[in-house]
Order: structure tokens, then C-alpha cells, then sequence
């Protein structure tokens, strides 16, 4: 298994979150990327669109399946990461760095209380 970055926050659908002030970076973690294998395209949120907690924030595609991102947070996509167009590959070398998704300000910072921390996660991922 690989190792689960400490200082992030992670939701039971396999997306991480980094805390940046009022806003947070959304990716997926290195178990979600394995489990798809080689991903092919991403299709993500336009920017300044709401999203809800746990509710559709786009697609990832990959040679095995088609998921569905969900948003581990409620507020406004205040940027993208454009560079997932040509290179979606990026996800898979580097889930936690340049294969970052997308960036949320959120709306209410309480939310952030239901994700788990990285111990947490580990001992999650022990169970699926």
C-alpha cells in the first residue's frame, strides 16, 4: 500500500483535501487511482459552479471504468487543473501533486470535520 500523505483530509469516496485559508485542493487518492488503472480523461466542474457536499463534481475515465468525482466539500470551483486536458495521466504518476483536480471555496467549514485524517483513512482502507 502506498503511503497516505499526513497532512490531508480524505473522504470515503477516495477524494483528498488540502486545506489552502477558505478554500480547499480536491484530488484523488493514489488508492483511487490504482483501483482504476491508467486514466484516459477527466471531465471537471466549470469553474465558479456550485457544488454540494457528497454531490457530482465530474468524471474520471480510465482504461478499466467510468467514476463519478464527488465534491467532499459545499461551495464555488474557484480554479481548475487545466492541465489534466492533455495530460490526465498525471493522476496516476502523481495523485497527491500535479494530478490535483480541482480548487473549492467552501462555504462552511464545519464540513470539513466529517473527513478523516490520514490515520483514520489508513485503517479505512484496511476495511474495503
Amino acid at each position: 500500500m502506498a503511503a497516505v500523505p499526513t497532512d490531508l483530509l480524505y473522504s470515503k469516496t477516495h477524494e483528498w483535501v488540502q486545506i489552502e485559508g477558505d478554500a480547499v485542493r480536491v484530488g484523488i487518492t493514489d488508492h483511487a487511482q490504482d483501483s482504476l488503472g491508467d486514466i484516459t480523461f477527466v471531465e471537471l466542474p466549470k469553474l465558479g459552479t456550485s457544488v454540494k457536499k457528497g454531490g457530482d463534481a465530474g468524471v474520471i475515465e480510465s482504461v478499466k471504468a467510468a467514476s463519478d468525482l464527488f465534491s467532499p466539500v459545499t461551495g464555488e470551483v474557484v480554479s481548475l487543473n487545466d492541465s489534466l486536458e492533455s495530460a490526465p495521466e498525471n493522476i496516476n504518476s502523481d495523485p497527491y501533486g500535479s494530478g490535483w483536480l480541482y480548487t473549492v471555496k467552501f462555504t462552511d467549514k464545519s464540513e470539513l470535520d466529517s473527513l478523516m485524517d490520514y490515520e483514520a483513512y489508513e485503517k479505512y482502507l484496511e476495511t474495503i
